[in-house]
């Protein structure tokens, strides 16, 4: 255990995981949605709550994490998210039961795994940045990258435990799942986390929030997290409702090649970024997102559908680590409480794009193609946030006035 207790790897290693644990969190349920509707006769206004409850609790985290994680500390903190995500996930399997409401049970343990997954969000690239390691733009961007493998991971092994076992015991799924964060717990307690940034001055919330600079920061997070999680969080429910796929098929042609594509496209990004400039990058990705957005709601035929689908998250690969990439450059000195308001900003925008999906599609008599087509708003708005960044640019800095 000394080479642990010493090996700053181990630390990347862990975060690496912790973005893994972030995915379950974020892309488990989604899978059962429908399952969980027919199990437990819920609405289809229900459902979408579930998406927007974890990504809403996740942004009172955000808020309450610019304070109050200094005070308590980086392990403390890291230690406890992943508490409350197994919490949360073994939750899925038990609460429905023993609350007798399905929905309250559910509810609650969509709470749980927020809390963990909040928590995991503004932590885990604060304690990269500051490790001292070699070669730290190819660990955040690798980092960033685990979260695309993870949701794979999810999709991949649960459709196989689906094939082999049947839906019927998803169940034992959602408990095999809660290894992954309690074995994390265990291994954080053993690696080293370096001191963030240690005394050095950095930007209170309130200096940030009076930079106009932050504000095109915070449109752009906002659109990032709706772009991908607008489609991502009901791709397998897409593919199978509007698409009219099975469940294998539906899961594996949609969040599956979603995350596939995503993934790709940070890493191919990762080793390109000399020669590309990241704002004409993210611009051409923009406006593909909103073809994939357009061709995966208005194409007749479900195989181009499914195109739209799978290389809408090509599209989105860029944008959140992007846009982490544009803030760190813009507002050097943001510290902790930029990552957290940062990532306040990204999980708004994640529970407002699943949230805008299912509330327009339950207004249209349940067909999700007029969501995933009133979707499209979100990477429409981060082009024109990419514009005013780019003017910005132009200016002198300034601060707004209070």
């Amino acid at each position: 255990m000394s080479s642990i207790r010493t090996n700053y790897n181990h630390t990347l290693y862990a975060c690496y995981l912790g973005c893994i644990v972030q995915a379950i969190v974020n892309n488990l349920a989604p899978l059962l949605f429908l399952t969980f509707s027919d199990s437990y006769g819920l609405a289809l206004e229900q459902i979408a709550l579930l998406s927007t409850v974890n990504f809403a609790i996740q942004i009172c985290v955000d808020l309450a994490s610019a304070r109050l994680i200094d005070r308590v500390g980086y392990r403390a903190s890291v230690l406890a998210a992943h508490g409350f995500a197994a919490a949360g996930i073994l939750g899925l399997a038990f609460f429905p039961a023993l609350f007798g409401n399905a929905f309250a049970g559910l509810l609650a343990a969509v709470a749980l795994y927020a809390v963990g997954g909040g928590i995991i969000e503004v932590l885990i690239s604060p304690i990269v940045e500051a490790c001292p390691t070699e070669k730290k733009e190819a660990a955040m961007s690798l980092l960033h990258s685990f979260y695309c493998w993870g949701h794979m991971a999810v999709v991949l092994l649960s459709t196989a435990f689906f094939t082999v076992f049947g839906i019927e015991h998803w169940q034992v799924l959602a408990l095999l799942w809660a290894v992954v964060p309690l074995g994390n717990l265990l291994y954080f307690t053993q690696v080293p986390i370096y001191p963030i940034a240690p005394g050095r001055q950095h930007e209170s919330p309130g200096g940030l929030l009076r930079q106009r600079v932050f504000w095109f920061v915070v449109l752009l997070m906002v659109c990032a997290g709706a772009s991908e999680q607008g489609m991502s969080q009901w791709a397998s429910a897409f593919a199978e409702s509007a698409l009219h796929l099975s469940k294998t098929a539906g899961d594996l042609a949609g969040p599956c090649c979603f995350a596939l594509l995503m993934g790709t496209a940070r890493a191919l990004y990762g080793k390109c970024s000399d020669r590309v400039p990241l704002q004409r990058a993210m611009a051409l990705c923009a406006g593909l997102c909103i073809g994939c957005y357009l061709l995966a709601a208005l194409s007749p035929h479900p195989a181009w559908g499914l195109v739209g689908c799978a290389v809408c998250g090509f599209s989105v690969g860029i944008f959140w680590p992007g846009t982490f990439s544009m803030a760190a450059k813009a507002l050097p000195a943001g510290g902790t409480a930029m990552y957290a308001l940062m990532a306040l900003a990204g999980d708004l925008g994640c529970s407002a794009g699943p949230a805008l999906v299912g509330f327009v599609s339950a207004r249209a008599g349940g067909v999700l193609k007029s969501g995933i087509l009133a979707a499209a708003a979100f990477p429409a708005a981060l082009l024109l946030g990419l514009w005013g960044m780019a003017r910005q640019k132009k200016r002198p800095e300034a601060k707004l006035e209070c």
